[in-house]
């Protein structure tokens, strides 16, 4: 307020202005604008700055309400001197959408009650104290519902005040830890202040925020080489993927295929009569992105093949692109959701010199958007009818950002666990932003990140910063339809085994995509990220037991990500010095750190979506049918970047951090070879061949 406005003020007005201050609540997000991210399981811990003038005592809790509740629940919060901090925890027990905020007011009774306490060890006449003390209890006692609390703080009351009775009895009573107790509980306070925002907590399924992630082109999946492959034979692919221990099983756009402008073999742009197409050219004269490729199947067929997964305990992710092809029937009904040029094309994707003459982007701000942006929303609502509760979104930083925040909200409000996965492969504002206004996970610029300074920083502005933590998730994944990066191209199979184990440890979602356990590593030219024939232009059968696959390393990573609750964290990565750059190391918790961001599961065990990939799960496509108690305990990944030589190093553990005593010797089991070494001090030595393995996943063992 104006300092002019405060002098006009009267001084009996000063009543309305708040005596307490609550400020610096967390978590809270860009002033509560939006909502910060938890697991279902996970403890909100909430933080806040409570004071107020004077030596009184204070109080504060966290009010909050759940998903459906009628009415606010509460939590007390405890305050730590040395901080000069509140604090307060509640547990976020289902998925969907929480409000909490803080209040705090000052504890009449309790400054009451340390002042009487004080008196008394000085000898003082307490007389008057104890009336007052009994107008405080009367107070709360006729504020209380008729029962038994209500005539336990009357007959203190009486008792505080009876005169007759000699000043020590009535002190004893005064002091009685059973009154003060009744008291926090039933005493209406005269200066309740809450805090200025009502803040927002998105909850989500496990699975948000921890899986392992398998990609996967359904037409690749035929029966021999150049079939075109269906639903029904890629159902039998899912065995082989449950088997090698992953969660999703992502399905590039399985919608029809444009014929203008069709991309042949290596994107040529003369397809001959044979060549299948980009699968994000969407749409022709069998429907648009809700309907299936008739090359695939039916939606029936569709339908079966997301029962199977669900069967294996795996769930279906399913691409969502909002482009057409020129022969999607959107173009001949509502031409004027495109851009038409001045010779009355329609403007087709460019990204210059690139063109992309088979796809037609969208205009989001055309005149009749309202009827667009339904339509992009109904497609949402058209698959999660078909069992769909997870969808990948392809470039979403070319579409407006108030749509996602739009469509995302429309698409929570009624289904709560869907999950959005932004592959928004942009600058660090945007894919923050994205994930801001509720994308549930995305890409990260993991693929780039091969070195160990490149690592460094990258971690440090996606892993280590507690603010991005509170709403960010990466997906880390190994490789994609259109990122083969030199490292995987040069370095042969001891670099996809790098690369693996460093996604599968680093964060607890990470993905493949299919072909990388066979070590696909062939560009279309040098210099390019590009795939030499692309499985986006063309089939592409595979025998995935082929000779020199890292199928093994696959499933043994996916075991230890399910049975150890440090893998299946996000806040708990601290980077451990190596003393030779080309072997990179970090300590990954198992159990909560004090502070911690998310407030983990409070007791340091989580259970796991599911303890094998072979039987089982619920049929909803949550895989929460199967569930497996998790290790607690404290891993250490060391790996070796280079993928052409070995190398050896000394690594220091942060033996304070894990309550180890300089002097104490303890061992670490590597979970990959079941190896064991017994160590002593915060410095060891740590040697990694690449010929013989790509690193350490070494369970600390007291």
């Amino acid at each position: 307020m104006h300092v002019k406005q405060l002098r006009n003020r009267r001084a009996s007005d000063a009543v309305t202005f708040a005596r307490v201050v609550v400020e610096g609540v967390t978590p809270e997000l860009d002033g509560g604008r939006f909502a910060v991210k938890r697991l279902v399981g996970d403890w909100c811990v909430v933080g806040a700055n409570v004071f107020k003038d004077g030596h009184d005592l204070l109080a504060a809790r966290v009010r909050y309400r759940g998903p459906a509740d009628d009415g606010w629940r509460y939590v007390p919060m405890t305050y730590d001197f040395a901080a000069d901090r509140w604090r307060g925890a509640f547990r976020v027990d289902r998925v969907g959408r929480w409000t909490f905020t803080v209040e705090g007011w000052t504890d009449e009774f309790g400054t009451w009650h340390r002042g009487l306490g004080k008196k008394l060890e000085a000898g003082q006449d307490v007389s008057l104290e104890l009336q007052e003390g009994a107008i405080l209890v009367d107070a709360a006692a006729r504020r209380t519902r008729f029962g038994e609390p209500r005539k336990a703080l009357a007959r203190a009351a009486a008792l505080l005040g009876n005169t007759v009775l000699s000043m020590e009895e009535r002190a004893r009573a005064a002091l009685d830890p059973g009154l003060h107790a009744l008291m926090q509980v039933h005493a209406v306070p005269s200066d309740l202040t809450s805090y200025r925002h009502e803040l927002a907590v998105v909850v989500d399924r496990e699975r948000a925020g921890f899986a392992s992630w398998y990609e996967l082109f359904p037409r690749s999946q035929g029966a021999a080489p150049g079939v075109h492959g269906t639903f029904a034979t890629a159902a039998r692919q899912l065995d082989r993927v449950a088997t090698l221990g992953f969660d999703v099983v992502y399905l590039p756009p399985v919608h029809p295929i444009g014929h203008t402008f069709r991309k042949g073999k290596n994107n040529t742009l003369t397809p001959g009569p044979d060549d299948v197409g980009s699968p994000w050219a969407i749409g022709n004269e069998h429907g648009g992105h809700t309907a299936v490729d008739p090359n695939l199947g039916t939606l029936d067929d569709f339908d079966r093949f997301v029962r199977r997964a669900n069967e294996l305990g795996l769930e279906v992710a399913l691409d969502y692109a909002l482009q057409c092809s020129p022969d999607h029937p959107w173009v001949k009904e509502h031409p004027d959701w495109f851009t038409v040029r001045p010779d009355g094309s329609i403007q087709y994707a460019e990204n210059p010199p690139k063109k992309y003459q088979d796809i037609f982007p969208l205009n989001f701000w055309t005149e009749d958007r309202e009827a667009l942006w339904n339509a992009c929303r109904d497609i949402f609502l058209f698959w999660i009818g078909h069992g769909v509760r997870t969808f990948r979104v392809d470039n979403p930083h070319t579409k407006p950002f108030v749509f996602w925040e739009w469509c995302i909200a429309e698409i929570k409000r009624e289904h709560p666990d869907v999950v959005f996965f932004s592959e928004a492969f942009t600058r660090p504002n945007k894919l923050l932003h994205l994930a801001k206004l509720g994308f549930t996970q995305s890409y990260t610029y993991f693929t780039w990140k091969n070195t160990a300074a490149e690592l460094r920083e990258w971690i440090r502005d996606f892993f280590l910063d507690p603010k991005v933590l509170e709403y960010h998730r990466g997906n880390l994944f190994t490789n994609t339809p259109d990122i083969l990066h030199e490292y995987l191209q040069h370095g042969g199979r001891p670099a996809f085994r790098t690369r693996l184990l460093l996604a599968g440890t680093l964060s607890p979602l990470y993905g493949i995509y299919s072909g990388y356990e066979l070590g696909e590593n062939v560009p279309v030219r040098p210099g390019s990220e590009e795939y030499l024939n692309s499985e986006k232009y063309e089939l592409r059968y595979r025998d995935f037991d082929a000779p020199g696959n890292v199928n093994d390393d696959v499933r043994r990573l996916n075991e230890i990500r399910r049975g150890h609750r440090a893998l299946q964290r996000v806040d708990n990565l601290t980077l451990v010095a190596s003393e030779n750059d080309q072997i990179f190391a970090y300590l990954k918790r198992g159990v909560e750190a004090p502070g911690s961001a998310h407030g983990s599961h409070g007791t340091g065990v989580v259970e796991s979506v599911r303890s094998n990939g072979a039987t089982g799960g619920n049929g909803d496509g949550t895989g929460a049918g199967r569930r497996a108690v998790a290790d607690p305990r404290d891993l250490l990944v060391a790996v070796n970047l280079d993928p052409h030589h070995a190398h050896a190093t000394m690594v220091h553990v942060p033996l304070e951090l894990l309550g180890i005593a300089p002097d104490q010797p303890y061992m670490v089991h590597d979970l990959l070879t079941g190896a064991r070494y017994h160590w002593r001090g915060s410095r060891n030595f740590v040697l990694l061949d690449p010929a013989q393995q790509a690193g350490h996943v070494l369970r600390i063992e007291r």
